[in-house]
């Protein structure tokens, strides 16, 4: 993945935007400290295992580090490094007071048992504990990690500094402290920012059609969403397929075969997984992988507005060709940003001892992600800049500042 490679080309655009010194850029770009260690464990099925472990932290002129860990066998530095950075900007889009981390673990979950993955979470926890906290830097899930994960770190920390600290890690399990929404956060938020959009372009929702990349927590819940908008779900797809109709698929009826079963493919018959990217739509909405749209398949895309929930679905070059045609991108930045917010949520509700209604954090999100849509949309109006020109620009602005005033 050349992420950080993106990262750095956003960023590029966004500081001559802005006017930035190559001095300000070059800090913007250079994370703050790269944590590394080496996890042994013993394994349930005998002798022991040795896994690279990484922290990345890249910013904190906003607030404390913030980002999920990630057990996954591709997990290296650079990778980590770049959604460190990413983490950074959402962050200030959305204008909550965090800045940028990113964990990582090299390793395959699904070779290891339940106890193996409890016993590596505690590992990656004394390896890291000084460097984290809740005003010093906050973990979350990400992929292959959850809850209980969460949980299971959280002990490990409460055990090594002596007392109940809630607060160091979001994406808990409810009776440790977890937040209603956070399940479904990402896709609501993202739903949220395209509605905004919509409002924009003058647009009925109910009158537009959409394909969806991904059937996981935030594509399920982004599909279910756009269909209760009376959006028609032409598309759908997960690695086993595309399932398609040009009338309307019924969506709550295939995720629950999903959910039963596993993949989409048992709910009827499947094209190529990659058909969802060019299908006859208005709204397309890549909620899977990195680097889905590219220089050569942008020009069979159809739809005039595409959702990033994924991390990086689209390529710089797919950009460039792309806005010719005036399609409108909400970035990945914005587009999933509901997530971090609600973990903000969950950090003010440990902080305050205090438990947050399902409206209350409803009500957050909503606001938040439409104040947000906003700042990027006329920030992008004003400079006749894409939305994602926009959005990077805003947040190196808001750090910026924020690394000034700190030096001052």
């Amino acid at each position: 993945m050349a992420a950080f490679q993106y990262f750095k080309e956003n960023v590029d655009k966004a500081a001559k935007l802005l006017g930035l010194s190559d001095e300000e850029q070059a800090r913007l770009e250079k994370p703050d400290r790269i944590l590394r260690a080496d996890l042994t464990i013993p394994l349930t099925a005998g002798g022991t295992g040795t896994f690279e472990a990484y922290r990345v932290q890249f910013n904190n002129a906003r607030g404390p580090y913030k980002g999920g860990i990630r057990f996954h066998p591709n997990a290296d530095e650079d990778e980590v490094e770049a959604l460190a950075a990413m983490m950074a900007i959402k962050c200030a889009v959305v204008d909550i007071p965090f800045g940028g981390a990113k964990g990582g673990v090299a390793v395959d979950p699904k070779k290891l048992s339940p106890a193996d993955i409890d016993a590596l979470s505690r590992e990656y926890v004394k390896a890291f504990a000084e460097n984290l906290g809740p005003d010093i830097d906050i973990p979350a899930p990400d992929v292959y990690t959850n809850a209980h994960i969460m949980s299971v770190m959280l002990d490990e920390y409460e055990k090594i500094v002596g007392h109940a600290a809630p607060a160091m890690i979001t994406g808990k399990p409810l009776d440790k402290g977890g937040i209603v929404g956070r399940d479904t956060a990402t896709a609501d938020g993202a739903i949220v920012v395209l509605s905004e959009l919509l409002k924009d372009q003058h647009k009925n929702p109910a009158a537009l059609r959409a394909a969806v990349q991904g059937a996981g927590n935030a594509g399920a819940q982004a599909a279910r969403l756009l269909a209760g908008l009376g959006t028609k779900i032409i598309a759908l797809a997960d690695s086993s397929g595309t399932l398609m109709d040009a009338n309307g698929l019924s969506v709550d009826h295939i995720l629950r075969i999903k959910e039963e079963k596993g993949e989409l493919s048992a709910a009827g018959t499947v094209t190529a997984r990659d058909d969802v990217i060019t299908t006859d739509v208005d709204i397309f909405v890549p909620a899977a992988l990195e680097e889905q749209v590219r220089k050569d398949n942008a020009e069979k895309v159809k739809a005039d507005i595409i959702l990033e929930i994924a991390n990086g679905p689209v390529t710089p070059e797919a950009e460039a060709l792309l806005s010719v045609r005036n399609v409108a991108i909400i970035p990945d930045v914005l587009g999933n940003a509901g997530g971090v917010t609600v973990s903000y949520f969950e950090w003010l509700q440990n902080r305050s001892d205090e438990i947050w209604t399902k409206g209350r954090v409803t009500e957050r999100l909503e606001e938040t992600m439409k104040d947000a849509y906003r700042d990027v949309a006329d920030f992008a109006l004003d400079r006749s800049v894409t939305l994602r020109e926009a959005a990077y620009a805003l947040a190196l602005s808001r750090i910026n500042e924020a690394m000034k005033s700190r030096a001052a």
